[in-house]
């Protein structure tokens, strides 16, 4: 007789997600807790994470979705958003995204599950990508030297303000911007101008600039917010005589027909690639660029790609200048930028690709010819439109109707038009455009556009000094791809260099690369998500707006700091944004001198670098030989601060992989002497259900939805990096000019649109919704114990080099490789000779010199944990082979590493060690062998010999 069943059980959704999320299986959680001595994942939990901080609750979630229910949930928020035709501008616009790149770009999981490319030799694929966008948009905008993107237009714009900060040393203090710059752009740039003691100026561009000794640069827009196209020769001219810099926001499709900003003399030129087939979705994500000149390379934000050459002498791709200098120059670094937008550059990059230079005139021939058949119409009607040219947007004062009775008619036609401050309304076409959207547009002024068949005379008619006459696109990439077969051929064999989440494990210590669930990723396609305008009026975007407040009450939960803005979109940005707003916070309590932050000398690169740009001076805290900050060096320099004392920055778990027992104490400290203590949220993924910062002392904290809450990587970016404050801070969270109801001692916007990267929140938004409190608690306590599993394997063969005070690490454990440095063996070549075994290394030398951190995190299979500590162990005796004189320090499989096809075919081969030990060191490679396509890259050559655009096609033969 079968046992009796609750009624609400029989019809309980069987596509529950936690176990597809999870890669151990209950049977496997038992193997490898058995190998720990626990019973249970509680128990190993209550070992590791300190008591007195743990969270003695279930947390305050809703109940977890099915797949398929959660998607049915997502999709009634979506058809809650109305998507209208938006011809609104204001750096953002319509754009038709290529099937081909679609589908097997943004779609698919061998792009978007990439890790930034640090490790070059396995990047190949990416770097190649990366440097067709750095080559498109150099070409386009007229200047030698383009990064690999940024995370947009207005964040750009402050990036090359500080830039020209930093040429120009001096006593130089004031940075001039034009008044018809978008408004978010300037926005952005005022608030990063407060905490570097930077005076921003606006001006008249009729008028132009007031030059004096004090200014260091100068920002103007072209075409401006309103449209206005400009030829800046003399003014920019007049700029250099001033001994300041010149800086232009432009538009990457304007420029393939207008000529570009660096013929004009700019010396920076920044701006968005987001309508290069780049969905608007609500705001982002989208690659935003900065190019500049040769001469001040050094000081140029963000990653640049560049070509060098391997061990073999062939060309090969890696990152010339990256981010990462952060780690080494801490609180001097040039910016605390660490993530990109990769994925979207790539996309943006292939639509440039797939057009082709003549591809992209066109589209910009129809664009502006569309503009100008509706500026005919509108001026034969008696609208006024100025005098000054534009390409493809109007601001137009109407002639017999008021501006809300335009925009009403509009909105009445399905179609949104921008409503300028001065009563102008305001028009920006682009390739979607129709004739129908054109007489709906003329309509809502009461004009009618001329018959289909009618011939017109377009007006008004550019000079011929704003005509582009250069060429551009012209390496071989641009002009060979325009058929879907040749680009999808294309896109498959960059794909197929790259090793991604696809191939095996990526165990980055700090980088959470966890499973990017294809039910998360599927909204971010849809339309109701990737097409609305982040300035569309409030009632098109209730879909969003519910989204975004659940997910932030959730993550307020999760956290417990319940005042979230999701509007940071990067993890730097969240630690510049919580910084910001702690100053803020003494600012208002009258107590401005507050400018000291205590930030541990483990700590990421970032932190000490967003310290700076907040406007604070960085005080340097010990760690003990445990690992551990040292709670009297801390006490120490907190009381020496005193009134001084802003904010204090720390990791948990620490950046060394340990739950600190002193956390609660910390904190109190930092509070005792007038501080706030700011949590980096990089490590969240061994907290979520067990503790929350908010209860043991935090005051606010970053978090990383793409390492614990999924959001994939894309190969180096997008990132999303909300903050979590407690109630005293809301009401300095950031603010935007674009909104509804701006908080009075709000900070300025960290980032152009309103919800930062909205577009991805939907996949945050899916996981919690799918893995619920009891999932998410699950999954903290099997990254704990995934990482304490490997690292009780490979203690056995490798110095695990800190633990916590029961002997436990956290979801992470650091590796120490130094001993073996005698024999001529650096973690470099274990992290090359990995290749071989088709892994991405771990996290190399960071945060100590000579060791690999590694993070499994809770997505990952025993099987695939034992592959890859079976790895290492295989490494460990060729290191032993080499310590025993088997193989000279100079000719084994490590120092040779990585051993590409090319090298291992090669007619000679006159090394100690076979083929076979070189490129199937284990019995899994039979099976599947990833093959690294390039020899270990020559980082050194590279340096001297600095080439960042497409080399001729004769250097990849």
């Amino acid at each position: 007789m079968s046992e009796p069943v609750r009624s609400s059980d029989i019809l309980a959704p069987t596509d529950t997600f936690a176990p597809r999320h999870l890669g151990p299986s209950p049977q496997e959680q038992k193997v490898m807790l058995d190998r720990l001595g626990f019973a249970s994942l509680e128990a190993l939990a209550d070992a590791a994470v300190p008591s007195d901080i743990r969270l003695g609750r279930p947390l305050d979630l809703p109940a977890a979705l099915g797949e398929h229910g959660a998607l049915g949930r997502v999709r009634e928020l979506a058809a809650r958003n109305q998507v209208r035709r938006s011809f609104i501008g204001q750096g953002y616009h319509g754009t038709l995204v290529p099937g081909v790149i679609l589908r097997n770009v943004l779609e698919n999981p061998g792009w978007y599950t990439a890790y930034t490319p640090y490790q070059a030799e396995i990047s190949q694929g990416r770097l190649e990508a990366l440097l067709n966008f750095q080559t498109m948009v150099a070409d386009l905008v007229g200047l030698p030297l383009c990064n690999a993107s940024l995370l947009d237009e207005a964040t750009a714009a402050a990036e090359a303000m500080t830039l020209c900060h930093r040429v120009l040393r001096g006593k130089r203090s004031r940075f001039l911007v034009a008044r018809d710059v978008h408004p978010q752009t300037l926005a952005v740039i005022e608030g990063r101008a407060d905490g570097l003691g930077i005076e921003v100026q606006v001006f008249d561009p009729a008028e132009g600039p007031q030059l004096g000794a004090e200014v260091f640069g100068v920002l103007w827009q072209t075409p401006a917010t309103d449209g206005a196209l400009r030829e800046l020769d003399d003014a920019i001219a007049a700029v250099h005589d001033a001994g300041a810099l010149a800086v232009v926001a432009c538009d990457l499709l304007a420029c393939t027909v207008t000529r570009p900003p660096g013929e004009m003399g700019a010396d920076v030129v920044v701006g968005s690639a987001q309508r290069f087939g780049v969905p608007m979705g609500f705001g982002g994500p989208h690659a935003a660029f900065l190019a500049t000149t040769d001469a001040h390379k050094r000081q140029i934000a963000g990653r640049i790609i560049g070509v060098s050459r391997d061990a073999d002498g062939h060309p090969a791709l890696r990152m010339a200048m990256q981010t990462r200098e952060q780690h080494i120059r801490r609180e001097r670094a040039t910016s605390n930028i660490c993530t990109a937008q990769v994925l979207l550059a790539v996309m943006a990059g292939m639509y440039g690709v797939y057009h082709g230079p003549e591809g992209l005139r066109r589209i910009a021939r129809r664009v502006h010819g569309a503009t100008a058949l509706l500026a005919q119409t509108l001026a034969e009607a008696g609208h006024e439109l100025g005098a000054a040219p534009f390409f493809d947007t109007l601001a137009v004062t109407p002639s017999g109707r008021a501006t809300d009775e335009v925009i009403a008619a509009a909105a009445a036609a399905g179609i949104n038009l921008r409503r300028h401050p001065d009563g102008r309304v305001g028009v920006a076409l682009d390739e979607t455009v129709t004739r129908a959207d054109l007489q709906a547009v003329a309509g809502a002024f009461g004009a009618e556009l001329p018959a289909a068949d009618a011939s017109v005379d377009l007006w008004p008619r550019w000079p011929e000094s704003l005509r582009r006459t250069s060429e551009f696109m012209s390496h071989p990439n641009f002009h060979r791809y325009h058929a879907e077969h040749e680009m999808l051929r294309y896109l498959h064999r960059l794909e197929a260099k790259d090793l991604s989440l696809t191939t095996s494990m990526i165990p980055l210590g700090s980088c959470t690369m966890k499973l990017n669930a294809t039910a998360e990723m599927q909204p971010i396609s849809w339309p109701e998500f990737a097409e609305l305008h982040p300035f569309a009026p409030e009632d098109q975007a209730r879909g969003y707006d519910e989204l975004i407040a659940e997910l932030a009450r959730w993550l307020g939960e999760i956290t417990g700091l319940p005042a979230v803005s999701l509007q940071p979109n990067a993890g730097a940005q969240g630690e510049y944004a919580g910084l910001r707003v702690i100053r803020a916070y003494h600012r208002f309590r009258g107590e401005a001198e507050r400018d000291v932050c205590l930030i541990p000398v483990s700590a990421h690169g970032t932190n000490p670098a967003s310290a700076v740009l907040a406007g604070m001076k960085v005080t340097v805290v010990r760690c003990d030989d445990a690992g551990n900050i040292d709670v009297e060096d801390l006490a120490a320099k907190a009381a020496q601060a005193g009134e001084r004392l802003a904010a204090l920055m720390v990791t948990y778990p620490s950046t060394h992989g340990v739950f600190e027992a002193s956390i609660r104490r910390i904190c109190e400290i930092v509070h005792q002497h007038g501080g706030q203590v700011y949590l980096d949220g990089a490590n969240m993924n061994a907290q979520v259900g067990l503790c929350r910062p908010g209860d043991y002392g935090a005051d606010v904290c970053h978090l990383n939805l793409h390492k614990t809450f999924c959001i994939p990587h894309g190969g180096g970016g997008p990132g999303v990096g909300p903050i979590a404050a407690a109630e005293h801070l809301a009401p300095f969270l950031p603010s935007h000019p674009q909104a509804a109801h701006p908080a009075e001692h709000a900070i300025a916007p960290v980032a152009a649109a309103p919800h930062g990267s909205a577009a991805i929140l939907p996949i945050s938004w899916m996981y919690i919704a799918m893995m619920g409190a009891e999932g998410l608690t699950r999954a903290s306590q099997i990254a704990i114990l995934s990482a304490n599993y490997m690292a009780s394997r490979l203690a056995e063969h490798y110095p695990v080099l800190y633990r916590g005070e029961g002997g436990f690490v956290a979801h992470e454990f650091i590796l120490d490789l130094r001993p073996f440095k005698p024999l001529g063996v650096e973690a470099e070549d274990v992290a090359k000779r990995l290749m071989d075994y088709g892994f991405h290394a771990p996290t190399m030398s960071f945060p100590v010199a000579g060791t690999l951190m590694i993070e499994p995190t809770e997505s990952e299979s025993l099987e695939e944990l034992d592959r890859f500590c079976d790895a290492m162990i295989r490494i460990r005796e060729e290191i032993r082979a080499v310590e025993e004189g088997r193989w000279p320090k100079d000719d084994n499989p490590l120092h040779h590493a990585p051993h590409p096809a090319a090298r291992v075919v090669a007619s000679a081969w006159d090394h100690p060690y076979t083929r076979e030990e070189a490129a199937y060191p284990a019995p899994w490679l039979a099976v599947h062998k990833y093959w690294p396509t390039v020899s270990r890259i020559d980082n050194a050559w590279g340096d001297r010999n600095l080439v960042c655009t497409c080399p001729p096609t004769a250097d990849y033969a």
